[in-house]
């Protein structure tokens, strides 16, 4: 059995062994999720490309300029009272 010790801070090292088979490095998160039997499972988070995301909005029917989105925006800002 491999074990790790939980610091003052709530922290633990996983065990290179552990980090090593579930191919983890320095800034991967981990999920843990209860178990039916009760417990907890570690795991790796999902990781999802940033190409993921393609096709996921659908184009806008028209296109609007910067000059349109500032206006808009002075507009609603001043009509709830944060103009200067």
């Amino acid at each position: 059995m491999i074990t790790a010790t939980i610091t003052s801070k709530g922290q633990i090292t996983i065990p290179a062994e552990i980090r090593f088979a579930l191919k983890l490095g320095a800034g991967d998160r981990i999920a843990f999720e209860m178990a039916p039997a009760g417990g907890f499972i570690f795991k790796p988070a999902q990781k999802m490309a940033v190409t993921a995301l393609k096709g996921m909005f659908a184009k806008p029917a028209k296109a609007v300029s910067i000059e349109e989105m500032n206006a808009v925006i002075a507009k609603r800002g001043a009509s709830a009272g944060l103009a200067k």
